[in-house]
């Protein structure tokens, strides 16, 4: 076959045929898979980092990118035309963290993979990364550290402070301390025993505190 072959309107019949059983149950699997994807990214995700159009837009390209996949494998020339429309289009995303570039990407595979027939592939393999991401985004949660903040007047009211803070504290580690004229201020990375926060109330009532913040701090964000 030469390549004027592929352009004459009897191959372009033949190849455009298609089972509309085939793409029904793909495409079912598609969205079956993103919403699965939808459903680990919203359980994995941060509170105030989660977003709900990125959330739909994974069950969308997994459904997006089984269509176009099934295109391309059922016609050679839509495949070449498939190629030169997509190198001329940029897409652009904010992307807030690092691991939404996961999801992008396993969404994309996934709507290849059902795309090109290897169902059973996309789903167990759908299955497998989604324990992973639930396993460590749960464990990684619960070590989530938290950053006090203390403004101190004196260094008395500091040691004591700090005292306090060790009995409550599974580990510490001073990340800042600024001294003014009136006082100083200093900046700790804690990791608590426990949920419990009441040990900043006793904090506070000691003289020389004059005022005490506790925030939760995963490395990138406070909240």
């Amino acid at each position: 076959m030469t390549f004027n072959d592929i352009f004459k309107s009897g191959f372009l019949e033949s190849v455009t045929e298609f089972s509309i059983i085939d793409t029904v149950i793909g495409m079912v699997f598609a969205l079956v898979t993103g919403l699965f994807i939808f459903v680990v990214y919203k359980k994995t995700s941060p509170g105030v980092m989660y977003s709900a159009g990125f959330a739909m837009t994974l069950v969308g390209l997994s459904l997006v990118t089984t269509l176009v996949i099934m295109a391309v494998t059922s016609n050679v020339v839509l495949s070449l035309g498939m190629v030169g429309a997509l190198s001329i289009v940029r897409f652009r995303a904010a992307i807030k963290e690092p691991m939404e570039i996961v999801y992008l990407f396993w969404a994309i595979a996934a709507g290849i993979v059902i795309g090109a027939g290897m169902i059973p592939l996309a789903v167990i393999g759908s299955a497998v990364i989604g324990l992973i991401l639930v396993v460590f985004s749960n464990r990684k949660s619960a070590e989530n550290p938290y950053i006090l903040i203390l403004n101190c007047r004196d260094e008395k009211a500091e040691e004591a402070a700090m005292e306090l803070t060790e009995q409550s504290a599974k580990r510490l580690i001073v990340k800042a301390k600024t001294i003014r004229a009136e006082g100083m201020e200093l900046t700790v990375e804690i990791r608590m025993k426990d949920a419990g926060t009441a040990f900043l109330n006793r904090i506070n009532e000691l003289p020389g505190i004059c005022d005490v913040s506790l925030v939760s701090y995963n490395g990138e964000y406070m909240e």
